[in-house]
């Protein structure tokens, strides 16, 4: 059974910083790409970042391109989302993804096929 589970989710001032941790299991995670995706009380889910299986390419929403860091260690079967400079635009439920193919690296929800419960993530002004 794959499974996604992500924390690292909280409270922060406008300017802080968090970093968020996906840990999967189920699936062979080393030979998958993986994503960051959020979705914002009354918005779509949107694409935020993702991440090639080796972890040498990466690829950014431009509304986060900058202050947010995609990294994995595949000895964890674990991904993260550092979050810098964070905005009260960034709060929003944050949730990692497989894509259904494992080398996926785009923005399109429908291509991706497990995901996780999610963590919050809320910035004050």
């Amino acid at each position: 059974q794959v499974q996604l589970v992500e924390s690292g989710g909280g409270l922060v001032q406008a300017g802080g910083s968090l970093r968020l941790s996906c840990a999967a299991s189920g699936r062979t995670f080393s030979s998958y790409a993986m994503g960051w995706f959020r979705q914002a009380p009354g918005k779509e889910r949107e694409f935020v970042a993702s991440i090639t299986w080796s972890g040498y390419s990466t690829y950014y929403a431009d509304s986060v391109k900058g202050r947010f860091t995609i990294s994995r260690d595949n000895a964890k079967n674990t991904v993260y989302l550092q979050m810098n400079s964070l905005k009260p635009e960034d709060t929003a439920i944050y949730y990692c993804a497989f894509p259904h193919s494992g080398s996926y690296l785009g923005p399109k929800i429908s291509e991706y096929d497990y995901w996780g419960q999610g963590t919050q993530v809320t910035v004050s002004s």
